[in-house]
């Protein structure tokens, strides 16, 4: 399967779970599948056999409450099946509708925004500490930049070198109550990271050619923790979604799911 092939089915998988629930999220979901497609489909080392498995490369979703994308792809590339996947947002089922470590495939329970970068720059560290060759890969919303607890491991990831380490913002510019510039703006953010320390790439997010590319870079650099700056578009490939801030809350009723299964089929 290819990475747009693979978009393509996470986005369908993304709209059936949230219409069947009533669930929200789906404009976020939307912005972050095309890294997730390519980031599972051709980077990633893991193991859908042990999701424990010790020489596994890490991913710490901190944007934890556009889980549907993430449960698409770990069910798409195998981590559970199709059965456990309806059971999404569902009374004892584990597909909670922010992220659950106890789904297979899941590094930490997250949702509450700001924790994703701290827990996982530990981690790197103690990877970098023992001489292991797995990499940390941390998924950050835009919005949640406004926590300070990122800020500090912004500043203590390049003070401790860590090359193995990479965060990725999905910057698609409108969080929860408004777009990011005006509710606490991050411009120049690119400008930001260098400034601590870190290497930066800029990308478009929907590129899946600048995504791979941007990904093996990132394991070029000997001293420096990477950021990949990923310009995005909240509800991307679908018309009446994109760019509007209402889709981080709304479900999509029948006729909406109709229509955007068939934008999404047919816009790459």
């Amino acid at each position: 399967m290819t990475s747009i092939d693979l978009v393509k089915k996470i986005k369908i998988g993304c709209l059936e779970m949230v219409h069947k629930v009533n669930a929200s999220h789906i404009g976020g979901a939307f912005s972050i599948a095309d890294i997730l497609a390519v980031l599972y489909n051709d980077i990633l080392q893991y193991n859908i056999d042990n999701d424990k498995d010790p020489d596994r490369d890490r991913v710490f979703y901190s944007k934890g409450h556009s889980c549907s994308s993430l449960y698409a792809v770990l069910h798409l590339m195998g981590f559970f099946s199709k059965e456990v996947l309806d059971t999404f947002g569902q009374n004892s089922s584990f597909l909670t509708t922010h992220v659950n470590h106890k789904v297979p495939g899941v590094e930490l329970s997250t949702g509450s925004l700001g924790h994703g970068l701290s827990v996982a720059t530990g981690v790197a560290l103690a990877g970098k500490r023992k001489g292991t060759d797995w990499k940390v890969y941390a998924i950050l919303s835009d919005g949640e930049l406004n926590e300070g607890s990122n800020w500090e491991p912004i500043l203590f990831a390049p003070h401790h070198q860590l090359n193995n380490l990479v965060a990725i913002v999905d910057y698609n510019k409108i969080q929860s109550f408004g777009n990011v510039a005006d509710v606490l703006n991050l411009h120049p953010l690119d400008q930001k990271f260098k400034a601590f320390g870190w290497n930066v790439i800029e990308i478009d997010g929907h590129n899946h050619s600048e995504i791979s590319a941007a990904l093996n870079k990132s394991n070029l650099h000997a001293h420096k923790p990477t950021v990949i700056i990923a310009n995005t578009i909240k509800g991307n490939g679908v018309d009446f979604m994109e760019h509007q801030l209402s889709w981080h809350y709304k479900t999509p009723d029948k006729e909406q799911l109709t229509n955007a299964i068939n934008q999404i089929q047919k816009s790459y």
